[in-house]
């Protein structure tokens, strides 16, 4: 199967299970959500190749969405939309889209324009992310902190980008398990670990490092 993952966020049930099955049917890995709310913790924790993005979700407007992703990666996005003359709208406003359908759309020529805007996108354009002295290289799991590798585990290296990727936003230790274990049945100790490792290498960098926060009878966040 083709390592890309492609990311369809779309709350049409019928749709997304059309959509699924002949992206899978063409190599590709895929992971639907029917919310916009999870989109961008999931790709803070995941390597994402692709993002197929609904215009109208039930809790959330897909072209702030999109904005939001935009300024952190340059992942490819394709719009759908239920309106042909939202097409225009949408291409008018610049909100960074690579591609646009209108629904209802020909899974065959989704999956031809998805193939199209990948061959473009060898590799996953949000490989690195840089805050402060901070940078991780999501094909290495590497994290560096003053050009300084923390050598964290790849379950630590996933936690840490995760709440890297969304300052000052407090995780539960919940969405923190559904994020990275995929509702797996790990128990809150287990965060917690994770949490006082990725604290500890980073003070041995940096003994001035206090990013990561703990929120008393809440989670974690990443303090930027």
């Amino acid at each position: 199967m083709n390592k890309s993952l492609i990311l369809v966020v779309e709350d049409e049930v019928a749709i997304a299970e059309v959509t699924v099955a002949y992206l899978q049917r063409a190599g590709y890995q895929t992971k639907h959500l029917a919310t916009g709310l999870e989109v961008e913790s999931f790709i803070a924790a995941n390597t994402v190749s692709l993002v197929i993005l609904d215009l109208m979700l039930p809790d959330c407007d897909g072209v702030t969405l999109c904005r939001n992703i935009r300024r952190y990666s340059s992942i490819p996005i394709i719009m759908a939309t239920a309106k042909v003359d939202e097409i225009d709208r949408l291409i008018g406003l610049e909100i960074g889209a690579d591609d646009y359908l209108c629904k209802p759309f020909s899974p065959r020529e989704l999956v031809a324009r998805v193939k199209a805007i990948l061959r473009h996108f060898p590799e996953s354009p949000s490989d690195q992310y840089i805050i402060g002295s901070l940078m991780l290289e999501d094909k290495k799991y590497l994290a560096t902190l003053g050009h300084k590798a923390l050598e964290l585990t790849r379950r630590e290296y996933q936690l840490l980008t995760l709440l890297a990727h969304h300052p000052n936003q407090v995780f539960s230790r919940e969405q923190i398990i559904s994020n990275l274990y995929d509702n797996a049945e790990i128990s809150d100790r287990t965060i917690d670990s994770h949490v006082k490792n990725i604290r500890k290498k980073l003070k041995q960098k940096d003994d001035k490092a206090e990013w990561v926060t703990a929120i008393y009878g809440v989670g974690y966040k990443f303090q930027a």
